[in-house]
């Protein structure tokens, strides 16, 4: 069966409940899902509503690839063509930034009480966060596609192969997936709207202690090695690899394995932070 309630957004959201097969773990995991893409489909519909915010968050990532491209200057200490370098490591930065939608979702749903009424539901537990996650991993895809189109305008190409390609994206969305839980988590842990900008400003010494903009070979010794041991840097030297683009694997070990490093810190921070956001929505006051 199922029931309907009216959030605070004035969203129509039907829950759906089993009265057989609740003991079975086949039972439960359907359930979870059809609870999880209502949750996302809920989402998707704030996405109509509010048109001005998508275009933002997909315009702000081209106005920054533009901006290095042709005025600030990016791919500095690289052989070959600045351009083919910059793009994948924008790709990488687009996946960092932008969390402050999810984050702010969040604790707007927090502040108007809704999670509050999602949980006194009978609908899986981790169905809202599962949903919020969901519709911001599309709307990633969407930003990815966008970047690589303004990219292919400005000259990048990919050399590699569609297999590559594909594989490159799995890595971006990847990287994308384990921030996402971070600012999830975060956004808990702020628990008010307000506070959303101060969190926010922590993923900027991740984003711009890589190698999105200049290679680590022409930096200071010690900051090249802080940033060839980012995250993001494993993953945009991966991504360069994948494409065939210029500044892959450099001599040093963590540039070598940049693919395995560019699923093994992903991997790592979902590991933490997922528990950590399920446990903190778990012991929300009611």
């Amino acid at each position: 069966m199922s029931t309907k309630t009216t959030t605070a957004y004035g969203d129509s959201v039907d829950a759906t409940t089993s009265t057989t097969s609740t003991g079975q773990g086949g039972g439960r995991l359907r359930w979870a899902l059809a609870d999880s893409w209502t949750m996302t489909r809920r989402e998707l519909a704030h996405w109509a509503r509010q048109p001005v915010a998508v275009l933002v968050g997909l315009v702000f990532p081209v106005m920054l690839l533009l901006m290095f491209t042709y005025l600030v200057g990016g791919g500095r200490g690289v052989d070959g063509d600045p351009t083919e370098y910059l793009v994948p490591g924008m790709l990488a930065l687009t996946m960092a930034f932008g969390l402050e939608s999810t984050m702010l979702a969040v604790t707007q749903d927090l502040g108007k009480g809704v999670i509050d009424r999602f949980r006194s539901m009978p609908m899986a537990p981790g169905a809202v966060l599962v949903g919020r996650s969901a519709a911001d991993m599309l709307q990633s895809a969407a930003a990815l596609a966008v970047m690589a189109g303004v990219g292919y305008a400005v000259g990048w190409r990919w050399h590699n192969g569609a297999a590559a390609a594909l594989g490159a994206v799995g890595l971006l969305l990847l990287l994308r997936f384990a921030m996402l839980w971070v600012g999830i988590h975060l956004a808990m842990v702020a628990g008010r709207p307000e506070l959303v900008q101060a969190v926010q400003i922590l993923v900027w010494p991740v984003a711009f202690l890589s190698n999105v903009f200049a290679t680590p070979a022409s930096m200071p010794g010690w900051l090249g090695t802080v940033v060839e041991w980012n995250p993001m840097s494993a993953t945009a030297t991966a991504v360069r690899e994948l494409f065939g683009n210029p500044g892959g694997a450099t001599g040093s070990w963590a540039a070598e394995h940049a693919q395995l490093l560019a699923v093994l810190w992903p991997v790592a921070i979902i590991a933490v932070f997922f528990p950590l956001a399920v446990r903190k929505f778990a012991r929300l006051d009611p």
